[in-house]
């Protein structure tokens, strides 16, 4: 029975957030995004009297890239008139200057412009990092050159490296090699930071107390072909890390543990009967360009491509730099990113302040993240991004109920907490447990909006207003809420917060923009077919900490005055990885593809499929090296051996049954129409039920009950308790005391809070029963006091809504809850 009130219990917040969650959507026309205004050269302590710019690039030049970069706390320390060559940001002449900078710069590649790859090289960084200098001013460069209406480059593909598949060591799944090997030196010597139960944790988990974490965590730090290349090693011997005796002996231990550990694994050798292409690593492909953004009003941005440490920067080059700290169990992602598992990332009040500062100028603004939530179950709403001062006071807040993206905005037309939020339809089940793109607007006269993977979703025109109450001592937090409550569990792959509001055309352009970085790797296989210079190429990228995401593959030769093939015929694609076959994500084995004149473009190629795959990955994206196999091309072939079936595992047989489980589908519906007095017949709960209906249970075990079961659940509580709401007969007879006409502020006032929560206790049989004289509760609920303490306190949660959603949300937490369903 403990188990039963528990669950009981854990559903109200969830029914009250998703019946919130259910109230919204809509549909509306998108925004202009306008310019954003320009920062007076005073702010940087830097004043131009020299002649005006003579064209418009030179102007654009100027506002995007001089502006930024004149001051003596950067460039202009040294790069200026009668000073350093080139003088660049020189003061006396922005001409002058930016014919210097022309010769620094590539507009159609920014981030290859020597004046990046100079800083990235630690050549006068003003920030604690050469790579963030380095990304903010690839970031000027790339302002400049939208504003100018240059184009990114076109990627051209050139012939990578020949190597053969040779063969390799790859990691095993059991970890008792690595826990008497090298294991033991971690635990040791590195747990007082790199484990969860330190108090200055700090990821990654190498030295975690379960062997299965730390043995993840090391895999991408040991380099089984080369132990002396081991980052575990290099840290010890060339950067002095956390030695513990002496740094020279203290590496050399942890080179032999290595090595030791390495030389227990067996080599792999490839089959020789495979037919397969030539072998490639990550750093062998070219990098595709991801150019194309609209982010001419960034004012935060967050690329996560640091990788490592206690900081996330902001890399917008919008001064005062809103670097987040990151608190608590918070991961980097190899794939630029940051992974949240019981933390958060945070900025300080003071350099928060310069959202308020330049959002409430311009009275609009735009939130946009690439996210992959962690699960459909979060709520409260989990707090993916919020820029707030505690769990009931926001400027704004982007979360997660379940399956709906939430926007709260604070305006003059909302109260202090953003309310009403805005959200996407519940039933449309928008948010889910993948990579997402996810943008909401708010302009002062088209109201607030939410766009996901460059879809308008949600949309709300009747809540303009303007941001005169934004608080200014409030504090940007990613990840959960500023006093740590309500913890968003899921990956942040880009963050952006921009000043003005996108336009849906923006959007689109960002979305198909894509995020990370990526790689065409060129697989040859010239030597498998009479075609030269052919290639199948791929398009990947490190997904996550754990897998590689190949995508649409396409063949091409790079002999442009070569014919097309004669019915060159491709079957059979199989992906491996360090000298085998991975045994999973075979997208393309069943591919079949002939090519010829009629479908080869000789500047393109042809499409082998617009899938894509995720590849385990193994060593790291530094030692991980690929190739490709065949069943057939051309006229090579691989007689693929038959696949043993599966064996089939006999039932097990359960000698004692759970004497409880839950009501299916129909027993729900029918349960909610006789304990709410509404008919099944109602128009709403009708339409509700053959909507919801696949989603909610169709076996009585409990142990087969999901978060999308209880879903459905609660949106069919949510509308049964809003028919009931709108029938006046039926709720003058269900809740025959109330004054549903007084307002919220009294309604629950003396009795009011039982008037409300004995008729729905009595109808769910919650409350004590006569039994002959002597009341009790019935054992198979829950204990009465402890239900009714739930719902009085959902009501006082309620204080900001009005009468009637409060009693529809009490409602639907009280039907939609385990005393219901469980039976």
């Amino acid at each position: 029975m403990k188990a039963l009130k528990t669950l009981s219990h854990s559903l109200l917040p969830v029914l009250l957030t998703a019946y919130l969650a259910a109230c919204s959507g809509g549909s509306g026309e998108s925004v202009q995004t306008n310019v954003p205004p320009e920062i007076d050269d005073e702010d940087t302590g830097i004043v131009y009297n020299g002649p005006s710019p003579a064209t418009d690039d030179v102007n654009n030049f100027k506002l995007n890239v001089w502006d930024n970069l004149a001051g003596t706390d950067r460039c202009g320390s040294c790069h200026v008139a009668g000073e350093q060559a080139p003088m660049f940001v020189r003061a006396d002449d922005i001409n002058l200057a930016y014919a210097d900078a022309n010769n620094l710069v590539d507009l159609s590649a920014p981030s290859l412009s020597r004046l990046v790859t100079k800083v990235a090289e630690g050549h006068n960084c003003w920030r604690p990092e050469a790579s963030v200098c380095a990304d903010v001013i690839t970031n000027y460069i790339e302002a400049w050159a939208s504003a100018s209406g240059a184009e990114a480059t076109q990627v051209v593909l050139t012939a990578p490296p020949e190597y053969e598949v040779g063969s390799s060591r790859s990691f095993p799944s059991d970890p008792s090699n690595f826990e008497a090997t090298v294991y033991p030196l971690l635990n040791q010597y590195c747990a007082n930071c790199h484990s969860e139960g330190s108090a200055t944790q700090q990821q990654p988990f190498l030295a975690s107390e379960d062997v299965d974490v730390a043995y993840q965590a090391a895999k991408t730090r040991m380099n089984l072909d080369a132990p002396a290349a081991s980052r575990l090693v290099v840290r010890l011997r060339s950067e002095a890390h956390n030695c513990w005796s002496n740094c020279s002996a203290d590496a050399n231990a942890m080179e032999a543990a290595i090595a030791e550990f390495a030389g227990n694994i067996p080599l792999t050798e490839v089959d020789p009967e495979l037919v397969i292409s030539r072998q490639l690593g990550l750093p062998d492909g070219i990098v595709a360009s991801s150019g194309g953004r609209v982010e001419s009003s960034v004012i935060a941005l967050y690329e996560f491509k640091t990788g490592s440490g206690s900081v996330a920067f902001d890399t917008s080059g919008v001064d005062p730099a809103l670097d987040l700290n990151l608190i608590g169990n918070v991961e980097w992602v190899g794939s630029w990113g940051l992974r949240i598992n019981d933390g958060k990332a945070q900025g300080a009040t003071a350099s928060s302040r310069k959202l308020h500062s330049m959002i409430t100028a311009t009275g609009e603004y735009s939130i946009e993240a690439w996210v992959v939530p962690d699960n459909v179950a979060q709520d409260g709403p989990a707090r993916i991004v919020t820029y707030s001062g505690g769990d009931d006071i926001r400027n704004f807040t982007l979360g997660q109920t379940t399956y709906d993206y939430n926007f709260l905005s604070r305006s003059s037309e909302s109260d202090a907490n953003g309310m009403p939020m805005l959200s996407t339809p519940s039933a449309q089940e928008i948010l889910q447990a993948t990579l997402q793109h996810v943008i909401v607007n708010f302009d002062p006269i088209d109201g607030r909006s939410i766009y996901v993977n460059g879809e308008l979703v949600a949309q709300n025109t009747d809540m303009p207003g303007n941001l005169n109450d934004w608080d200014d001592t409030f504090a940007l937090a990613v990840g959960s809420e500023v006093d740590n409550q309500n913890l968003w569990m899921g990956t942040v792959r880009m963050l952006a917060i921009h000043n003005r509001v996108l336009s849906a055309e923006d959007i689109m352009a960002n979305f198909e923009a894509g995020v990370g970085e990526k790689f065409f790797l060129l697989f040859g296989v010239s030597h498998l077919i009479d075609f030269p210079e052919a290639y199948v190429v791929f398009e990947v990228q490190q997904f996550d900490n754990y897998a590689y995401l190949f995508n649409t593959p396409f063949f091409i030769s790079l002999d442009k005055d070569e014919p097309a093939p004669n019915d060159l015929v491709i079957e059979g694609l199989r992906i491996g990885l360090n000298g085998q076959e991975v045994a999973t994500g075979q997208t393309y084995a069943n591919l079949a593809v002939t090519i010829n004149a009629d479908n080869y473009d000789a500047a393109n190629g042809v499409p082998l499929s617009q899938l894509g795959a995720l590849i385990p990955l193994d060593k790291g994206p530094d030692d991980d090296q690929f190739f490709i196999s065949f069943d057939r091309i051309g006229s090579a072939s691989y007689d693929r051996p038959e696949e043993d079936a599966p064996v089939a595992i006999p039932p097990e047989i359960v000698s004692e049954q759970s004497d409880i489980g839950v009501r299916t589908f129909d027993e729900v519906n029918l349960t909610l129409s006789n304990i709410s007095t509404v008919p099944v017949t109602n128009s709403l709960v009708a339409e509700t039920f053959a909507m919801v209906r696949q989603q909610m249970p169709t076996v009585e075990s409990a142990t087969g009950f999901l978060a999308s079961h209880q879903s459905g659940v609660m949106q069919l509580s949510v509308a049964y308790c809003t028919a009931l709401m709108n029938d006046n007969t039926l709720r003058s007879n269900f809740f025959p005391d109330f004054n549903f006409s007084a307002p919220i502020s009294t309604a629950f006032d003396g009795d009011g809070k039982a008037q409300i929560i004995e008729p729905l206790m009595a109808s769910l049989l919650a409350h004590e029963i006569d039994l002959g004289g002597s009341s009790a509760a019935l054992a198979t609920q829950p204990e009465p006091i402890e239900f009714e303490m739930e719902l009085s306190n959902l009501i006082d949660e309620m204080a900001g809504s009005d009468t009637q959603t409060a009693v529809i949300a009490t409602c639907a937490s009280a039907f939609g809850s385990a005393v219901m369903l469980v039976q």
